[in-house]
């Protein structure tokens, strides 16, 4: 019996969950989300991003006190941005992406006879397109 487009589909999903950039990108987002100063931060982020929206919206806001709560944000963001949990997320979800891109492009490939537009001709980016 021939497999269907979406029994393929399935079964190139199955074989992706086991790549091991996939399951890098899991832990990494498991050990992001343990991360209880990044809680922490990511919960006061919001509050001051709430805060900024009230204050905005009010029609005798404070300048002073919006520029105060957006160098909070900024302080926040950055503290996140530069935890060690970010950063091994992001390049975890990094690899994971360039893996879709180049599974995408082979599929892309193998429809069209063409290269994708996006071809790096950096076969270290590549999941094989000639």
């Amino acid at each position: 019996m021939e497999k269907t487009i979406f029994e393929l589909a399935a079964e190139l999903g199955r074989t992706l969950k086991e790549d091991e950039r996939i399951i890098a990108l899991d832990k990494a987002r498991a050990a992001f989300d343990a991360d209880a100063t990044v809680v922490a931060l990511m919960q006061e982020y919001e509050v001051q991003q709430r805060a900024i929206q009230e204050e905005a919206v009010k029609e005798d806001r404070s300048e002073e006190v919006l520029n105060v709560i957006q160098d909070r944000i900024e302080t926040i963001y950055n503290q996140i941005t530069e935890s060690e949990s970010y950063k091994r997320l992001e390049q975890a979800q990094n690899e994971v992406n360039a893996l879709m891109e180049a599974v995408n492009n082979t599929i892309t490939f193998n429809i069209t006879g063409e290269e994708p537009s996006a071809c790096t001709h950096d076969c270290s980016t590549c999941g094989g397109c000639h």
